[in-house]
């Protein structure tokens, strides 16, 4: 015989949940985060991976290695990023968060993890944060929307975290190689990092507080580590140092002109 919950009971469930930190749904049905992720057999590169007739678990790191080289545009990216099953953010996901602005701008920006505005929508770099970071590079004369000054914006990975927590050291470096491709088949003239993930990821760095305004180099690009700009919503007096570092890299695009 089923038990049934009676609506006091119900409450205080409702009221326990909150107590853990679930403040909203995202599915109809309960997600089994135990399962093993099997290999679509559809797809090329993971039906490689199995054998001589044996079952072999996929590596996920390999697998996005191999799928992410194999895109040779930024809608080939999209598709292998959305075709990729071995990071379990995907499932909690709204949306893939890909990109925004123009894949031809010489400034190619990388912020954190999407954050619930960004998970809804689905592009890097919305809402209050997005609004300041708009004034920022409109100060030094660049923008998303414009023409030959426009930016190029994403993310470190294209999906939420659970309660925007911190990425994991597994899924930073299962999802690296789609956030390399990225940068590879954009090619801009300059990298700018913001906030301590993208200098985790990239740089093997830890302290954005500590790098930002250092130039430094990945893949061959000029970098520049900035604070994101959420956290200047927090620390309005970072702004001080966030404009030197704009005058700066203001100066080197006008050297690159």
């Amino acid at each position: 015989m089923e038990s049934k919950i009676n609506f006091m009971d119900a409450i205080d469930l409702l009221e326990w949940q909150l107590e853990l930190g679930v403040t909203e749904t995202i599915g109809n049905q309960e997600i089994n985060r135990y399962l093993e992720v099997k290999p679509k057999s559809e797809n090329k590169v993971k039906a490689n991976i199995a054998s001589s007739g044996k079952k072999v678990r996929a590596e996920p790191t390999l697998v996005a290695s191999s799928m992410a080289s194999a895109a040779n545009s930024l809608d080939d990216l999209v598709q292998a990023i959305s075709s990729f099953d071995y990071c379990d953010l995907k499932k909690g996901a709204r949306n893939l968060v890909f990109s925004d602005g123009s894949p031809h701008a010489k400034v190619m920006i990388i912020g954190e993890v999407p954050d619930l505005e960004e998970d809804m929508i689905g592009k890097p770099f919305v809402g209050a944060a997005g609004q300041l970071l708009d004034k920022m590079f409109n100060a030094i004369g660049y923008g998303r929307s414009l023409s030959d000054t426009a930016l190029y914006l994403t993310n470190v990975v294209p999906w939420r975290t659970p309660q925007n927590r911190s990425l994991t050291d597994d899924e930073m470096e299962v999802l690296k190689p789609f956030l390399v491709r990225h940068i590879q088949l954009v090619q801009p003239r300059f990298l700018i990092v913001m906030g301590n993930t993208p200098i985790q990821v990239l740089l093997n760095e830890s302290r954005i507080t500590k790098l930002r305004g250092k130039w430094k180099t990945f893949s061959g690009i000029p970098t520049l580590p900035m604070l994101h700009p959420s956290y200047l919503l927090r620390n309005p007096l970072a702004k001080k140092e966030t404009w030197e570092d704009l005058k700066m890299l203001k100066v080197r695009l006008g050297e690159d002109l």
